[in-house]
């Protein structure tokens, strides 16, 4: 049985926090307003992940009311929501993400993102696709007042 999940988040960006995005950090004078590490495009997999199998979503699962989970390193979320799906013996067929950032431009930095997110996933690198785009100067990213990234995710039960 194959089932597809859809994720959405956002975040406003502040001169006082780190840029993370895709679990790498990007030089950049501005990053996401979190309770986390804000890691937008994390954030946004995994919901998708956990709507895919009908599991709630990334705040019922690490809620931002929970001290455990302040500055959190997003990618330790990411590998919990794997290993929750694991137990409801799903298993990741593709990823398809798109970020929208005004700046910094992303494209040298999505092979890394690539990567690092198959990796803490243990899936093969094409199965994980990123693009990014820019709002063309509208609405709250083209202002550059925030970042927004949307997933949407395959995901396979195993059979038995």
């Amino acid at each position: 049985m194959y089932r597809i999940g859809f994720g959405y988040d956002v975040h406003q960006l502040s001169t006082d926090r780190k840029f993370w995005l895709g679990g790498i950090e990007i030089p950049f004078d501005k990053g996401p307003a979190a309770n986390s590490d804000g890691d937008t495009l994390i954030h946004a997999i995994c919901d998708a992940l956990l709507g895919a199998a009908n599991l709630r979503d990334i705040g019922f699962h690490f809620p931002d009311s929970s001290g455990e989970f302040k500055n959190i390193d997003s990618k330790i979320l990411l590998k919990k929501v794997i290993s929750i799906l694991a137990e409801h013996k799903y298993l990741i067929v593709n990823i398809d993400s798109t970020i929208c950032l005004e700046k910094p431009r992303l494209k040298d930095y999505i092979p890394a993102m690539i990567k690092v997110l198959a990796e803490t996933m243990s899936v093969e690198a094409d199965c994980v696709s990123i693009k990014a785009t820019t709002t063309e100067k509208l609405g709250f990213v083209g202002r550059e007042e925030g970042i927004a990234a949307y997933a949407v995710v395959l995901i396979q039960k195993k059979e038995d």
